[in-house]
């Protein structure tokens, strides 16, 4: 066994291991690994996941020399769970965390509600982003566009609207869980029983899933971050990578075309965009090989990891 072979399977073994985060806005629970001195890589899950959900890309960032960090966000488990659930706020979460770590920039990876935080980031904190990397997640400004005009997304979002609505939502939830995950996937073979129990625990009630349902309402609430304000975002500037499974049941791949990106992103500044084809919507569990792949080059190519050269 090579030595970088040791070192991902030493920290596949502590991946679990949650440390603290305090902030002023709450304490975060939060798997940390990789150098100290390496380039912070933050990630950030979505909907209904745990930061248990990148269990196979940090070993890999880890050992490719990223400071890798990823939280359990505001209403998931072990992570404070009052306060503000608008898509504005939970991003000035993860400024705080930031902060609690002593990085002054990151790499921001979001999957799914994670990457409309990433992309909130990168167009409300751009002196906080170094790069952003979004996995089956639009810029929230383009899901607010096509929920707007779009039938064929109405549809897949239909839960979206239903989460409006008070109680049903987190039964519904709590009921369904981790069932989800699995009838959510195209690559069901990614969930095994051991797999999904952390899931199973975490949104056992519907207590439990009252902070993660939330998330929607703050969203409506406050029209994604944003997105629907007279005021045009800042343009991102940073570099942008977006991977994407395929077989997506819940959101358009047509939203992350270059048409669809262009008013997000800086003159000039393109994405680019990663077709995984064996996956649906939870691409970094159901295609790990290719999305720690695709991530790790990329990464390599943009923000060299500790102790490597610049391309």
């Amino acid at each position: 066994m090579s030595s970088d072979e040791m070192e991902v399977d030493e920290v596949e073994m502590d991946v679990a291991a949650n440390e603290v985060l305090r902030t002023p806005r709450g304490d975060f629970e939060a798997i940390i690994a990789g150098p100290a001195e390496g380039p912070v890589v933050l990630l950030l899950h979505g909907f209904p996941e745990l930061n248990l959900s990148w269990r196979h890309q940090v070993p890999a960032l880890a050992a490719a020399g990223y400071r890798v960090v990823a939280p359990n966000q505001r209403g998931y488990a072990g992570s404070v769970r009052g306060g503000s659930y608008r898509t504005g706020d939970l991003a000035a979460d993860v400024v705080a965390m930031l902060d609690a770590i002593g990085a002054e920039r990151a790499v921001v990876v979001g999957h799914d509600w994670g990457g409309g935080i990433a992309w909130t980031l990168a167009h409300e904190f751009a002196d906080r982003v170094t790069a952003l990397v979004a996995m089956n997640c639009p810029p929230p400004e383009v899901l607010v566009r096509h929920l707007a005009r779009d039938p064929r997304q109405i549809a897949r979002s239909w839960y979206m609207f239903f989460f409006q609505l008070p109680v049903l939502p987190e039964r519904f939830v709590a009921k369904h869980m981790p069932g989800t995950l699995v009838a959510g996937s195209y690559n069901r073979k990614a969930w095994n029983r051991e797999v999904l129990a952390p899931y199973a625990e975490a949104f056992a009630t519907p207590d439990d899933a009252h902070g993660p349902v939330s998330w929607y309402r703050g969203a409506f609430r406050g029209a994604f971050g944003g997105a629907l304000r007279r005021t045009r975002l800042r343009p991102i500037e940073a570099p942008v990578l977006v991977i994407w499974g395929v077989h997506d049941r819940f959101l358009g791949q047509d939203m992350v075309s270059p048409a669809s990106l262009r008013g997000s992103l800086a003159f000039g500044n393109a994405a680019d965009v990663v077709l995984v084809e064996e996956a649906g919507h939870f691409v970094q569990n159901e295609a790990p090989d290719e999305v720690n792949r695709a991530l790790v080059e990329w990464l390599a190519e943009h923000v060299p990891g500790a102790g490597e050269p610049a391309s």
